[in-house]
């Protein structure tokens, strides 16, 4: 079996930076993802947003900020990409993950656990959900087209600002409410560009595919109208359906899918500790730069616990 000191479940931001602190002081470390690459959520849902709650940085792209994280943590710690952590079992005072791995902590950091995107609510075959998109990795692929996006949060605003941003592109941006979930300043942004249109509010009642073309029929909220729109591809953005269920079988509890943590971010279970967006206590809020701090705390808890002999040094400018 593999030996570690620490197994970090979960790359998304948090976990990444994680890794490169434990390495700081240097715990042999080990990472898993179920995902065949690293970045969690930002990567996959919005690669090119602009995040404004990261230390040092006015703004900061996912993408971006992955990338810095990634760069480090690719030479602090081992990755197992493409494993998805199925038992955690304690033995001798450490943990042995799935029978091949022995570590002597744990810190998971999935943020909302695995997801999965809501579907649109209209059959379609082979042919039309070539045409559906739930992600948007490569904005320039929407160049030049007719692009509809449904859904009034935050994904679907920045998705919409990205993609008129491209050469040629016409943006029809549709909410069944006639107020946006997402940020007014977002919404405010969209409405001064020539190349969208705002259609609210309205949700899709059929699709069909006509001349290479989706041909939506979209019904107006509290009427029985319904008028057509064509697209040369769709984006929706109705959310994503998350859980963190999986580790009520490692025996970590868990409260309306998160992880209650001790003030050093232990689970009930010693040798087991959770940062980021998978854990809750009382007034805590989702932003990436709290999990840092939350893993920092993780850290220097174990090493307290794995080298009680060693004097825990902190790199801090009040020393």
């Amino acid at each position: 079996m593999k030996k570690f000191d620490l197994a970090i479940i979960g790359s998304g931001p948090v976990g990444l930076f994680c890794a490169n602190f434990a390495h700081l002081h240097g715990l042999n470390t080990v990472i898993f993802e179920s995902l065949s690459e690293v970045g969690g959520q930002p990567k996959l849902l919005y690669p090119f947003k602009q995040i404004l709650d990261i230390p040092a940085y006015s703004s900061i792209s996912a993408q971006e900020l992955i990338t810095n994280l990634q760069k480090d943590a690719e030479h602090n710690a081992k990755f197992i990409l493409n494993h998805r952590v199925e038992s955690i079992k304690e033995s001798n005072k450490k943990f042995v993950i799935d029978n091949s791995f022995i570590v002597k902590s744990i810190i998971i950091a999935t943020g909302t656990g695995f997801f999965s995107p809501k579907k649109l609510p209209l059959k379609v075959d082979n042919e039309i959900e070539k045409k559906i998109h739930y992600y948007v990795k490569e904005p320039q692929t929407f160049a030049h087209q007719q692009i509809g996006i449904f859904g009034g949060g935050d994904s679907a605003l920045d998705w919409a600002i990205e993609l008129a941003n491209q050469p040629g592109t016409k943006i029809t941006l549709i909410h069944r409410r006639k107020v946006f979930r997402g940020l007014e300043s977002s919404v405010k942004k969209l409405q001064n560009l020539k190349n969208v249109e705002i259609k609210t509010p309205y949700l899709p009642k059929s699709i069909e595919l006509s001349d290479n073309q989706l041909n939506i029929g979209l019904k107006e909220m509290g009427s029985n109208d319904i008028i057509s729109a064509k697209f040369d591809q769709i984006v929706v953005a109705y959310g994503f359906q998350a859980n963190n269920q999986f580790v009520k079988k490692w025996g970590v509890n868990l409260t309306n899918n998160h992880i209650e943590v001790s003030r050093t971010m232990e689970t009930n279970i010693p040798g087991i500790y959770a940062v980021g967006d998978v854990v809750t206590y009382p007034e805590r809020v989702p932003l990436i730069g709290l999990g840092f701090g939350e893993a920092q705390i993780a850290v220097a808890a174990i090493m307290r616990t794995l080298f009680p002999e060693k004097t825990l040094t902190i790199h801090s400018t009040s020393i």
